[in-house]
C-alpha cells in the first residue's frame, strides 16, 4: 500500500467520530457540507460517509438531487439511519420515572412513563425504570449501544453518587451509577456486542436538559449556554461552555436553585431562605395562586395546567405568575452578571412563565443586570419534549461519537 493511500485511510478513520457528530447534530446535511466542515478532500469525506453507513449509523442517498435554483454538482444527502441502533435513556423524578429508546439525532424511538412512589432505596425505582426500558428493547428489537440515567441530584464524579437528592427520600451519597449498572445487568440489557451488559452513565437531570437542548434543541449554536429549569420539584441550572457541559471539579457546578432571591422567604432544604429552589418551583406557584397543592405527585403538571387554563381569566393566577417571574428574573440577572452567557434557555414551569409574559421577564433581567441595557441576552424556551431523556441518551452516545468503529466492535 502506498504511503498516500495509508495516510488517506488513517485520516478517514480519525474523521469518523467528528463526521458522525456533525450528522448527529444536524450540522452536515450533505456530503459537501461534511467535506467543508472536516476540512478533508471530497474523496475522504465520501469514504468516511460510506464507512458510517456500513456501520449502520447513517444513510447516504444514492441519487443526489440539486436544490431548486442551485448551481453545480448536487451533493449526496446525509441523515441518521432511522432503523439504526439506539441507547436506553432513563429519568427518575419525584413522581416516578420515564424510560425511552433514543436514536442518533436525538430521536425518541419509544418511551414508557411510570408513576410510582419513589422509596428511600434507589434500587426500587431504578429496577423498574430499567425493566421498562428492557421491555421497549424487546418490543422493538433494536440494537442497544449503552444507557444513560438522569436523576434530580448533583452527581459527584468520578464516583457517580447522588449527593443531595433533596426532593427524593434517597440517602445522601447514594451510589446511583453502581446501582444503575447492576440493574442493567440484572435486566439483561445488552451492550454493543450483544453479550455484555450495556455501560450505564449517570448525571444530574438539568445538566442533561442543557446537553440535550444544546445539541438538538433551543441551545443549538450557542457558545456559552445557561439553562435554568424547574423539575417536578425544585430548580436546577447548567452551563455549556464552548460546546461542553461545565460540571466543575467534581460534577457539582451550577447549583443555581440555591441562589437567594428573597432573604425573608421560605426555608429551603439547603438550610438557607428564599432560594430559587423554593420560590420559583411548582409548589411555590400553586401556593402563591391560592391553590391547594395536594399530594407531591403531579405538582408540575398541575401548575402547568393552571397556568395554561386560568392565566387569562383569574387575577390570582396572573399575580402568582408575575411574582414568580420577578423572582426568576432577579436570579437570572445575577447569573448573567457572573457568567455572561450568550443565550439562556428555560425549562419546566419556567418555560411556561416565559411564554406567559416574556416582556416582564426580560424587563426584570435588564433592570438588574449590569449588561442588561447594553447587551441583551436572548431568553428562549426549551424545545424538546423530553430534554432530560435526550440528554441522558447523549451520555450513552458519547463513546460512539468519540470512536464509532471501536464502540460498535465492543
Amino acid at each position: 500500500m502506498t504511503p498516500t493511500r495509508t495516510t488517506r485511510l488513517e485520516r478517514g478513520r480519525s474523521a469518523l467520530g467528528p463526521a458522525l457528530e456533525l450528522v448527529h447534530t444536524g450540522r452536515a446535511p450533505t456530503r459537501a457540507v461534511l467535506t467543508a466542515e472536516l476540512g478533508v478532500t471530497r474523496a475522504t469525506a465520501g469514504a468516511v460517509a460510506a464507512e458510517l453507513e456500513t456501520l449502520g449509523l447513517i444513510t447516504v442517498d444514492s441519487r443526489p438531487a440539486a436544490a431548486s435554483g442551485s448551481q453545480g454538482r448536487p451533493s449526496h444527502r446525509l441523515s441518521v439511519d432511522p432503523e439504526g441502533p439506539v441507547v436506553l435513556a432513563a429519568q427518575v423524578h419525584a413522581d416516578g420515572f420515564r424510560a425511552a429508546l433514543v436514536g442518533l439525532g436525538g430521536r425518541i424511538v419509544a418511551t414508557a412513563p411510570g408513576a410510582v412512589t419513589v422509596e428511600a432505596d434507589p434500587a426500587q425505582v431504578l429496577t423498574e425504570v430499567v425493566a421498562a426500558g428492557a421491555r421497549l428493547l424487546r418490543g422493538t428489537g433494536r440494537r442497544c449501544l449503552g444507557a444513560g440515567l438522569a436523576v434530580p441530584s448533583a452527581v459527584a464524579e468520578p464516583e457517580g453518587t447522588a449527593l443531595n437528592p433533596l426532593h427524593l427520600a434517597w440517602p445522601p451519597g447514594a451510589p446511583v451509577r453502581e446501582i444503575f449498572a447492576r440493574c442493567l445487568a440484572d435486566a439483561g440489557v445488552p451492550g454493543p456486542s450483544g453479550k455484555v451488559p450495556a455501560t450505564g452513565h449517570t448525571a444530574n437531570d438539568i445538566n442533561l436538559v442543557a446537553l440535550g437542548e444544546h445539541r438538538h434543541g433551543a441551545g443549538r449554536g450557542a457558545r456559552d449556554l445557561l439553562c435554568v429549569a424547574t423539575g417536578h420539584r425544585g430548580v436546577g441550572g447548567a452551563l455549556v461552555l464552548d460546546g461542553r457541559l461545565h460540571t466543575g471539579s467534581a460534577g457539582l457546578a451550577l447549583e443555581v436553585g440555591h441562589l437567594t432571591v428573597d432573604p425573608d422567604g421560605r426555608a429551603c432544604h439547603c438550610g438557607g431562605r428564599g432560594c430559587l429552589d423554593v420560590e420559583t418551583d411548582p409548589l411555590a406557584f400553586l401556593e402563591a395562586a391560592g391553590r391547594e397543592p395536594g399530594p407531591e405527585t403531579g405538582l408540575l403538571s398541575r401548575a402547568m395546567e393552571l397556568l395554561r387554563t386560568e392565566y387569562a381569566t383569574d387575577p390570582a393566577v396572573r399575580d402568582a405568575a408575575g411574582l414568580l417571574i420577578d423572582r426568576l428574573g432577579l436570579g437570572l440577572a445575577g447569573l448573567v452578571n457572573i457568567l455572561n452567557p450568550d443565550r439562556i434557555i428555560l425549562g419546566g414551569l419556567h418555560r411556561a412563565l416565559l411564554e406567559a409574559d416574556a416582556e416582564r421577564l426580560h424587563a426584570v433581567i435588564a433592570e438588574r443586570s449590569l449588561w442588561g441595557r447594553s447587551g441583551s441576552v436572548p431568553v428562549l424556551a426549551c424545545e424538546l419534549e423530553h430534554s432530560s431523556l435526550v440528554g441522558a441518551a447523549e451520555l450513552a452516545w458519547q463513546p460512539v461519537l468519540d470512536d464509532p468503529a471501536a464502540a460498535l466492535s465492543g
